[in-house]
């Protein structure tokens, strides 16, 4: 069955609630496959790291229904336990609507809803909160509430008088301290490669769950769902039009690390092996690469690290200019000519692509994209969907008058005026938007396709 743990706003308590069960029942022996509702990679990270397994997003909007209930039962299906941490509000989707929000994803695959709420301040007003979740839509399932912030004993007396009033149950009462406050950055939860003592963090929230939980009632909640077939079962896919193995490099380092899990294991699935390069290590990149891929990360918080890094660089200019490289957000960002630090320091990058690239305003949220042209991956009209989330800006040297010319697509979304967008050229993708080759894999062919017909790659084996 598994369990979706949601809130009525961000910020009450759904990852920590999700990180206690995650550490309790790998405390217990058991496996649990942990999901994430949205694009979100940070907390995603930070769920992998506690379950010792990779977190899966169900992306309603993003990846499509379709996807989604493959996803869950597919992975789910693999481990004892499941458990499914919501993304914002319980019914906040896109805009004001509840597309591709927690409770529709709840709806679709059937799972009951605990409720994360932060109780601090609240009495009998609990009920009414409490009330208008539980009767907004009557197929969402409120298996039962998990207070937060609770500061005394006669606090919880008080709360769980109200919620017996209701028959809601009350699945426990976690405490407020700042001991449990996980650290963040300026784009939400830190990574969970900067969480020191990932064990020693395990086991505080192991035992959270141990004294503050009801986990006799949250144990047959988080029972995992029915096999299903693998995901990325051939019969899903499209199949290789050239044989063959092709190596492909992905910037791996504290400075590039958002990327689905889903997209490395379909590549391997696909032949084409992926091979770690660390750009903060100052590495070239290795020989053997057919391809290189540059995912998104914080590289404004390593510029000058990036920049000092002229192996690395000199690599990077070479190999673009002869094999295929795809790019997602910070990843572009190593490709420029300048990127300015946290602090607004200018440090010079590759400088494949004309632009610079400075702090600016947050751009969050689903993009439709129109491509306008052949490219790496897209092919000219074709409409994909993607996803938006940084705060640095571009300032590019291409005259206004060539912008046409040399963008990958237009993109729309919710009150965002419509834009030309992204660099793209049959050998080159680079650009904002971050795509789910899984569950669109006709990405994944045509960058099979364009490994296979570039130039041969020296291996050093006879």
């Amino acid at each position: 069955m598994a369990v979706v743990i949601a809130a009525p706003a961000s910020g009450s308590g759904k990852t920590l609630l999700s990180l206690a069960l995650l550490a309790w029942a790998r405390g217990q022996g058991h496996s649990i496959q942990p999901f994430k509702v949205g694009p979100d990679y940070l907390d995603s990270q930070l769920l992998s790291t506690i379950a010792q397994r990779p977190c899966r997003n169900l992306d309603l909007n993003l990846c499509g229904a379709p996807w989604v209930q493959r996803a869950f039962h597919g992975y789910g299906g693999m481990a004892d336990l499941a458990l499914v941490e919501g993304v914002m509000g319980l019914f906040d989707g896109i805009g004001s609507s509840e597309a591709g929000s927690t409770a529709a994803t709840a709806r679709l695959l059937g799972l009951p809803v605990v409720l994360v709420v932060d109780a601090g301040g609240q009495a009998a007003s609990l009920g009414a909160l409490v009330r208008g979740f539980r009767d907004h839509d009557p197929a969402v399932q409120l298996a039962g509430v998990v207070l937060n912030r609770v500061s005394t004993s006669r606090h919880r007396e008080l709360l769980s008088e109200v919620l017996d009033r209701l028959g809601v149950p009350l699945l426990g009462c976690l405490p407020r301290t700042d001991a449990l406050t996980l650290p963040s950055r300026h784009l939400g939860l830190a990574p969970a490669h900067e969480l020191h003592n990932p064990g020693t963090h395990r086991d505080r929230w192991a035992s959270l769950a141990e004294a503050h939980l009801h986990l006799g009632k949250l144990l047959p909640l988080l029972k995992a769902p029915a096999p299903g077939p693998d995901p990325l079962a051939i019969e899903h896919m499209e199949q290789p039009r050239q044989p063959g193995s092709y190596p492909v490099a992905v910037a791996s380092d504290a400075a590039f690390h958002f990327r689905y899990p889903e997209t490395g294991e379909l590549m391997e699935k696909r032949g084409m092996p992926l091979i770690p390069w660390s750009p903060l290590a100052d590495e070239p990149i290795p020989s053997e690469a057919c391809g290189l891929m540059l995912p998104g990360g914080f590289p404004e918080q390593h510029a000058g690290q990036l920049s000092a890094a002229q192996n690395s660089l000199d690599s990077l200019r070479t190999f673009a200019a002869l094999r295929p490289v795809y790019a997602e957000c910070g990843g572009m960002l190593l490709l420029g000519r300048s990127l300015t630090d946290l602090n607004g320091t200018l440090h010079p990058m590759a400088g494949i692509l004309p632009f610079q690239a400075s702090q600016g305003q947050l751009q969050v949220g689903y993009r439709t994209l129109h491509a306008h042209r052949d490219g790496l991956v897209t092919r000219r009209d074709e409409v994909i969907q993607g996803h938006e989330f940084h705060r640095w800006q571009l300032q590019s040297k291409v005259p206004e008058s060539l912008e046409s010319v040399h963008s990958l697509w237009e993109i729309m979304g919710w009150r965002l005026k419509t834009r030309r967008e992204g660099w793209g050229q049959r050998t080159l993708h680079a650009s904002w938007i971050h795509l789910h080759w899984a569950s669109c894999t006709t990405i994944c062919s045509r960058w099979r396709d364009a490994l296979a017909t570039g130039p041969k790659v020296t291996t050093g084996v006879s």
